[in-house]
């Protein structure tokens, strides 16, 4: 990395751009799974079309209710949810939701969970079919908040195992793995994925987490345990994704999207460094949706600033 004071002139705009697999974004911010829908419901508070990407909430075979409420409590630097992966389940999201997606112009990350390998299988390959629409699809084996969420993501051969069988069946999209801080190593398990195929992984997702009702004495989330997101995981997040970019990533040429904790333009730049290609906010944009957004324009200026041309430059370049 550059550490002179090299600006760029002021009528040059740093190229934000990045690729991830077969997507091209125009700039590494989208959203993270869960945190806005399905677009509509988020279009009216930001410009969606200034986004890199938009990862859709996950999508399973069937409808899901999610858990039952309380299912959201904020704590000291983050948020604590039990939603349950709640969703319209998949033949409702392509009939209603792709067309509104469509016109966004950018590229869509479809978050899959699945309880079986025949469940994630199944969707994904169905997803595959809606390209230009659908352009990745986001394996979510790593939810802390539903029974069994957890089996693949912490399971280096049982994740190996559904990696590879979606593999089989996923031919256009770019297959991002989703991998669970809650592991003793998380570069094994990515390890585990990239070996069985994966395109791109992302990390990380949220801790398995409890906050309690001291005068009730019982857990405050109706599930008992969710998943911690917010400021609180980031410089975990961050150490994260430098382990496995320096452990697996870098050697495979294998892109990471970042996120844990993303709320301003310096968080960004911390994942950049550690190894991340993209970057998703989730829990800041229930603060203020617009944050990919203001988050770019600080990126251009931190380029502009240290003298470079591309944000590429920057990524992986930590100093250790």
């Amino acid at each position: 990395m550059n550490n002179l004071t090299s600006t760029l002139p002021s009528n040059v705009e740093p190229d934000l751009s990045v690729q991830i697999g077969k997507m091209h974004l125009a700039n590494p911010m989208m959203t993270a799974s869960g945190t806005c829908g399905y677009a509509d419901e988020y279009a009216d508070f930001a410009d969606l079309s200034k986004f890199g990407a938009f990862v859709t909430k996950s999508i399973s075979k069937a409808p899901r209710k999610g858990n039952e409420s309380y299912r959201v409590i904020e704590t000291r630097a983050g948020m604590l949810n039990a939603i349950g992966l709640a969703n319209i389940g998949l033949e409702r999201f392509i009939s209603e939701k792709i067309p509104i997606l469509e016109k966004m112009g950018i590229p869509v990350i479809v978050n899959v969970p699945g309880w079986c390998v025949e469940d994630y299988a199944d969707v994904a390959e169905r997803l595959d079919q809606e390209l230009p629409v659908v352009r990745g699809i986001e394996l979510n084996v790593s939810c802390p908040n539903v029974k069994n969420g957890l089996s693949f993501g912490t399971d280096p051969a049982r994740l190996a195992e559904l990696v590879a069988a979606v593999r089989k069946r996923v031919k256009r999209t770019t297959l991002i793995v989703k991998l669970s801080p809650n592991v003793a190593d998380v570069a094994v398990t990515a390890r585990a994925a990239v070996e069985a195929g994966a395109d791109c992984l992302s990390l990380i997702n949220t801790f398995t987490a409890m906050v309690i009702d001291i005068e009730k004495g019982r857990p405050m989330l109706a599930n008992g345990t969710g998943g911690l997101s917010g400021p609180a995981i980031k410089p975990i997040a961050v150490f994260m994704v430098h382990r496995v970019y320096s452990q697996v990533a870098k050697a495979h040429a294998i892109p990471i999207i970042g996120m844990g904790g993303i709320q301003t333009w310096q968080d960004a730049v911390e994942f950049l460094l550690a190894g991340a290609t993209g970057l998703a906010v989730g829990t800041a944009l229930f603060i203020d949706p617009a944050i990919p957004n203001k988050i770019c324009n600080g990126l251009r200026d931190y380029l502009r600033r240290r003298g470079h041309k591309r944000v590429q430059d920057i990524i992986g370049t930590l100093q250790t």
